[in-house]
Formats: C-alpha cells, sequence, structure tokens
C-alpha cells in the first residue's frame, strides 16, 4: 500500500487497515477453529446425528439475527463500540460452550454457538469498515487487504485445534478456553482503532432510500444474491467437509489439514483480488468467482480421496474469494453514505440468513440423505447447482441494464 494509493480525507487510514488487517488474522482464528470441531462435538452431543452440524447453524443464525442491530448500533456508536460488542459476544459463545462441553449439554453447547454468532456477524463488518476511510481505487483494495488477514487465520486456526482438541480430558474443550483468550486479545487491539462515528442525522434532511427502495436498485440487489449465494454455498460445503473427511476413514488432523488449505485458499488470493477488480471490473471478477465454485462442486463429486477433498477445497475458498469481494465492492458502490446503515445491515441479514439455511441443510443432506458418507457428500454438492444458476442468472440480468444501473 503507497503512500500515493491512500486517501486524504483521514489521516489514520492505514492504520485502520492495518488494526483490520491484524483483528481478521487474530480474531479470525476462531472461525475456523469452531467451524473444524463444531460438527464434530455436536455429533458427540447431539441425540440424533442429523442434528450434528446444527452448532454451526446456530453460530450463523445468531450472526444474521444481530447483522441488523448490530449495523444500526454502528451508525450510532461507531465501529469501535460495535467490534467490541462482538468480541463480547466471541467470549461469551466460548464460555457458554465449554461449560456445554463440560456438562455434555447440547442444549447449552448451542446456546454457545448462538452467542459466537454475534462474533462472526462483527466480523463481517471489517470488510466494510476498511472501506469507511478508503476513496476511489483503494476502496476495493482495503477490502481485500483486510480479507487477506484470514490468510493467518487460516493457519493459526486449524493448526491450534490440532494443539488443543485432544489436549484436555473432554474432548475440544481446550480448544474452547482458547477461544475465550483469542477475544480477550481482541480488547487491545480495537483500542487503536480510529474511524470516525457517522455524522447524527438531520431530521431536517433526507437520509437515504427506504430498504424497499433499495432492493429495487439493480446493483444492489444482484450484489446481495451475488454475495448470498458465494457465502452460502461456501458454508454449505465447509460445514460437512470435516464430517465428509473423518466419515471417509481419515482423522480428525486431516481433516484440520484440509481446512487449512481451504481457508488459506479463501484469503490468499485477497492480495491481488482489488487489483483485479479495479483493471477488469468486479462483474466479471463475481462471474469469474461462481465458475470456480462450479468447478469446486465438479472435482467433489468425482470422488472422496483426499486429493478430491483438497482440490475441491481449495477451489470453493478461491471462488468465494472471488464472488464475496467481488459481491462487497459492487454494493459498496451502489449506495450513499447516510444509506451505509441500511444497506450493510439489510445485506448481511439476508447474507447470513442464506448461510444458515446452507448450514442447516447441509447436516441433513451430509448425514440423511444418503446410507454413507460419500453418499451423503454427493448430495451436499450437487445442492449448489440451482442456486449457482441464480446467482448467474442475476449477474447476466444486470449486465444487460443500461450503464447507469450497474
Amino acid at each position: 500500500m503507497s503512500d500515493a494509493s491512500l486517501p486524504q480525507s483521514h489521516p489514520h487510514t492505514r492504520r485502520n487497515v492495518t488494526i483490520l488487517v491484524m483483528a481478521q488474522a487474530i480474531l479470525g482464528a476462531q472461525m475456523p477453529m469452531i467451524f473444524t470441531i463444531g460438527g464434530l462435538a455436536g455429533q458427540s452431543l447431539a441425540p440424533n446425528p442429523c442434528l450434528a452440524t446444527l452448532p454451526i447453524s446456530l453460530i450463523v443464525l445468531g450472526s444474521m439475527i444481530t447483522s441488523g442491530p448490530l449495523a444500526a448500533f454502528m451508525q450510532r456508536f461507531g465501529r469501535r463500540a460495535g467490534f467490541f460488542l462482538g468480541i463480547a459476544g466471541g467470549a461469551t459463545g466460548a464460555i457458554i460452550g465449554a461449560i456445554g462441553l463440560i456438562q455434555s449439554s447440547f442444549a447449552l453447547f448451542l446456546a454457545g454457538s448462538f452467542f459466537t454468532g454475534t462474533y462472526l456477524s462483527a466480523q463481517a463488518f471489517y470488510r466494510f469498515a476498511a472501506a469507511d476511510t478508503a476513496e476511489g481505487d483503494f476502496q476495493p483494495k482495503a477490502i481485500s487487504y483486510v480479507l487477506a488477514g484470514g490468510l493467518a487465520a487460516a493457519v493459526i486456526g486449524p493448526q491450534l485445534v490440532k494443539v488443543t482438541a485432544q489436549a484436555m480430558v473432554i474432548p475440544f474443550l481446550g480448544t474452547y478456553l482458547t477461544v475465550i483468550a483469542i477475544n480477550a486479545v481482541g480488547v487491545l487491539l480495537f483500542s487503536f482503532l480510529d474511524i470516525p462515528r457517522p455524522p447524527p442525522r438531520d431530521p431536517a434532511h433526507h437520509h437515504g432510500r427506504t430498504r424497499a427502495d433499495l432492493l429495487r436498485d439493480p446493483a444492489i440487489l444482484v450484489a446481495i444474491i451475488c454475495g448470498m449465494v458465494s457465502y452460502a454455498l461456501m458454508n454449505l460445503v465447509m460445514t460437512s467437509t470435516p464430517l465428509a473427511v473423518v466419515g471417509c476413514g481419515f482423522d480428525t488432523g486431516t481433516a484440520a489439514d484440509i481446512v487449512t488449505a481451504h481457508v488459506l485458499a479463501m484469503y490468499v488470493p485477497s492480495f491481488f483480488t482489488g487489483h483485479l477488480i479495479a483493471r477488469f471490473g468486479v462483474t466479471r471478477i463475481v462471474a469469474l468467482g461462481l465458475a470456480i465454485l462450479a468447478a469446486a462442486g465438479g472435482v467433489a463429486l468425482t470422488g472422496v480421496d483426499i486429493e478430491h477433498f483438497f482440490v475441491a477445497l481449495i477451489l470453493l475458498g478461491v471462488g468465494w474469494n472471488f464472488g464475496f469481494i467481488g459481491a462487497t465492492a459492487m454494493l459498496a458502490k451502489a449506495h450513499a453514505p447516510e444509506e451505509r446503515g441500511a444497506v450493510q445491515g439489510m445485506n448481511d441479514v439476508l447474507v447470513f440468513g442464506g448461510v444458515t439455511m446452507a448450514s442447516l441443510a447441509s447436516g441433513g443432506l451430509m448425514n440423511c440423505s444418503g446410507g454413507s458418507a460419500q453418499e451423503g457428500w454427493m448430495a451436499v454438492n450437487l445442492a449448489m447447482v440451482p442456486f449457482l444458476a441464480l446467482a448467474g442468472a442475476a449477474l447476466i440480468w444486470l449486465l444487460l441494464r443500461p450503464a447507469d444501473e450497474r
């Protein structure tokens, strides 16, 4: 990031982006940790194997429910206050989850997962916070750099699972205790964030379009659809991956390695995704992301050897990166500053609503749609097809509209 790239409107843009990158790397490590073991722990506690991925679904449901209120909270009190709230949710979720493991209580474990969703919701706003004080071509780059912080999370999270999952008498308890410590680090980190609060609303002035009007904007609608499909399909497949890997005869360590490869693939492209968007345009990058997601499903359907899992999950990560960053950049340019809270909150409610449905479906498809882990894994990947068709059709519809509506 050169000085020439930075906007002149705010003196701390570089520092803010750096802090958000660090937050994505350190605090973000808890998500691959929980997504790696959440289904396995749920499987050990659930009364029915079809409910194994319900803890993951509750995380996403919690994120969906808190996205709107958290966006409104940040609009009023600022990004830093909202991120502190997210940290509190992550720590609370880990504490309740740990108690659930100690007491072998599936209900408590689910409650902890729901609170963890508050952190996931806050983390989703890191990318928008990066754009708050960035301008011009640096805006998609700032979004991309922050998501690139997930590269470190991709390494740190699964490796911590290897060290902590069986470190205590109660399986996975050490992992949840580690998540509590990770959230404590975030309190210090966000103390240095300096993003100005949005100006207070003046009742005498116009404050942007209604949510219904916003959804009628073709660029906003297509950005939401593409972001929702990219994130939901990634979650659909990733949630079932540890169950599929272990169910096909591999161990938990192998599952963690595959998740590591997947999360690396999610974030490594972020170092150049923003530059690709600036050069080739956002719609082309989103379209490429959807095509790569389709390729991931195709590879997964060809077999369940270890190389199939690795290649499919790597493609899944790259496809998510192009699709989701592209959709975020498309959305960031489609609304006025006074519409920020409404647009971002509505976007994340819809995106995480889709992700919630995907994670709920993932466990049922994986464990209850066939007689074996292989059949369940095939069902999970076949379920991608109609949603990729929807997003592709929406993108084509946008491209066929007049240039001033894109």
